[in-house]
């Protein structure tokens, strides 16, 4: 089987059944209007990922919250915001009815910018030391995703992602780190309580066999008493809580799990390799297997961190043959492999947002490769727009204007 055959074949996912072997990664673009809903920047990005042929798109770290968040311009879903994002999800649906659409729902935790919000926390981890979470604090946030949830379901959403990742909430909580002495700290049970109750909620209160619910995880954050590790000071990698976490997941009714490691403010190599480390990339392909190994055959298995293969030539990803490390040929091997079950793409999709229809249309010569330069990671720290600054003039003249303002001198990675 080519990879062309392989990457277009459609896959089941709970009761649905998606096109192709592309997903569309959340990729947090800040370009919500004043009151949290999807701006024109906003429609113009998923009305290309809708027409760009993927058959499951995750809308980025949509926040439940505007008291705790970590973008200033961050998406919101709240009931001021139901009516916004019920017209967002029928422009893009008429745009593509195929493509399926899951919100990936986030509360920041420590992450929160305290410029603009609070920062809370489950445990003071130095440099991001916040308000200490009540037992109440946490319950009442827990109720905060439960109605996302359900706004999500009723604005025509298919699906959520409960966040798990890149070190927001979800994701402090279940760290051995997290050893206070509190209802959702300490033992294992502790930690992992959050995330099986409100697995429990939502199901509950969907109440809807055909609303997907899945979570993008960080199996391993690459640092000491992160998720992952063996305790909370540990640097040792440990898999025991990542497969416990995933396996009840799965038993409340997970039908899709997404890949990831690392958290982009200590660990981000792991996340976002830049041009100098891409062979991180090879990492992904581990943790994606372990998932396969450990899930029911029909839970679909998404793997990440696809960008830096590009169209073969990359010499940093040596020992391989070029025709086979090209995004396309790897990205079906993977799946052939059966280390996968479909292919993540997050910056080459800003890149080129029609990068699986153009393999559809047999015109893989005009696709756009990221570069990896990582100048989209630089405009969201500093809270700007966010796009392909290499192939979007719009967000090239953001980037240009932003090292002007902020006195930095260099050429623009290209």
């Amino acid at each position: 089987m080519d990879y062309k055959q392989t990457l277009l074949s459609p896959i089941k996912i709970g009761n649905f059944t998606a096109a192709n072997r592309f997903f569309a990664q959340p990729m947090e673009c800040t370009d919500a209007d004043a009151d949290g809903n999807p701006s024109d920047l906003t429609y113009a990005r998923y009305e290309n990922l809708f027409k760009g042929g993927f058959a499951l798109i995750d809308l980025e770290a949509i926040t439940i919250t505007g008291e705790s968040r970590g973008r200033k311009n961050q998406l919101e879903i709240m009931p001021k915001n139901a009516a916004a994002i019920a017209k967002f999800v029928r422009t893009l649906k008429a745009i593509n009815p195929k493509a399926l659409f899951v919100f990936q729902l986030t509360h920041a935790g420590e992450l929160s910018n305290p410029a603009f919000s609070r920062r809370v926390t489950v445990k003071n981890l130095p440099g991001y030391e916040g308000d200490l979470l009540s037992d109440e604090e946490v319950d009442r946030i827990m109720d905060e995703f439960v109605l996302a949830s359900q706004i999500a379901h009723d604005a025509g959403a298919d699906g959520i992602d409960m966040k798990f990742c890149h070190g927001y909430l979800g994701n402090q909580i279940l760290r051995p780190y997290n050893d206070r002495k509190w209802k959702y700290g300490g033992s294992w049970g502790n930690r992992s309580r959050f995330a099986y109750d409100l697995y429990e909620r939502i199901q509950k209160a969907v109440n809807d066999p055909n609303f997907l619910i899945g979570s993008k995880v960080s199996l391993w954050e690459g640092f000491p008493g992160g998720f992952g590790s063996a305790s909370p000071d540990s640097p040792v990698m440990d898999m025991t809580e990542p497969i416990d976490f995933i396996k009840n997941l799965e038993a409340r009714g997970a039908s899709y799990f997404v890949e990831t490691i690392g958290n982009p403010t200590i660990t981000i190599s792991y996340v976002e390799a830049d041009r100098d480390h891409e062979y991180m990339t090879f990492m992904h392909a581990y943790f994606a297997n372990l998932l396969k190994k450990i899930c029911k055959p029909e839970t679909v298995i998404i793997g990440s961190h696809f960008a830096p293969f590009r169209d073969g030539k990359n010499t940093r990803l040596g020992a391989m043959n070029p025709r086979d490390t090209a995004l396309f040929a790897y990205a079906a091997k993977c799946i052939q492999d059966g280390v996968m079950d479909m292919v993540g793409l997050g910056r080459q999709s800003l890149a080129d947002p029609l990068t699986p229809q153009k393999l559809i249309d047999g015109k893989e010569n005009e696709i756009k490769y990221c570069s990896s330069c990582l100048n989209c990671l630089e405009l969201m720290i500093q809270q700007e727009h966010i796009g392909c600054a290499t192939f979007n003039k719009r967000y090239t003249k953001t980037f240009v204007e932003m090292r002007k303002r902020l006195g930095k001198v260099g050429a623009m990675h290209t």
